[in-house]
């Protein structure tokens, strides 16, 4: 007898030989430490440890890839931002988001500053995607604190004297991103700290 022709089957995809969630975690990395423009493809693959194929696979291109990363570190190392919001009142949303920003840019075993901040902030024509994504990023988080604020000053919850929701946002903004770039500068966490204090000093004693 004739034994029973063997049926075809449809040829499996390879699984991936790597973790996406770790690989997305150095990338990060390394876009922290140098930037958009400065991270080669060299330097995001060899410390994804994956070829450029399967980065482009799995993650898209360069400019894919980094906002993929940003997000990652929105909802990791920058959280705290997203957390300062929920404080009850605008003085200690003030007060968790820059003791978050000091935190966040001095953590031990970590890059030091921000990836959102040193980013891209100075980019030639290769580093605009990347440049242009950041300002976005910043822009949106200003956004949020200046509604948070303005939903204070509606509820009656004292903002400093003299001061719009939205100049205190910018207020809290810039000294955040300050401490960024200080704590990339080497500026250690306990002299960070002070400056986050010392701008919450002329707040109304009753905010």
């Amino acid at each position: 007898m004739e034994s029973e022709p063997k049926t075809q089957r449809a040829p499996i995809g390879r699984p991936r030989e790597f973790d996406a969630d770790e690989a997305l975690e150095r990338a990060m990395r390394v876009f922290w430490e140098q930037g958009y423009e400065g991270a080669s493809l060299t330097d995001l693959t060899e410390a994804m440890g994956i070829t450029r194929t399967s980065m482009y696979a799995a993650f898209g291109n360069k400019e894919d890839l980094f906002r993929k990363a940003l997000k990652r570190y929105t909802r990791g190392p920058a959280s705290y931002g997203t957390r300062a919001l929920l404080e009850p009142t605008a003085r200690e949303v003030a007060t968790a988001f820059l003791n978050g920003s000091v935190h966040a840019t001095t953590t031990p075993g970590s890059p030091a500053g921000c990836l959102g901040v040193q980013g891209s902030l100075a980019a030639g024509a290769p580093g605009r995607a990347g440049r242009d994504t950041l300002t976005a990023w910043r822009n949106d988080a200003l956004a949020e604190l200046r509604t948070r604020f303005e939903h204070a000053a509606a509820e009656g919850d004292p903002l400093p004297p003299d001061t719009t929701p939205a100049e205190l946002a910018r207020y809290v903004m810039a000294v955040a991103n300050g401490i960024a770039v200080q704590a990339a500068s080497g500026a250690t966490r306990a002299e960070l700290q002070r400056v986050a204090d010392m701008a919450l000093r002329h707040w109304a004693a009753g905010g």
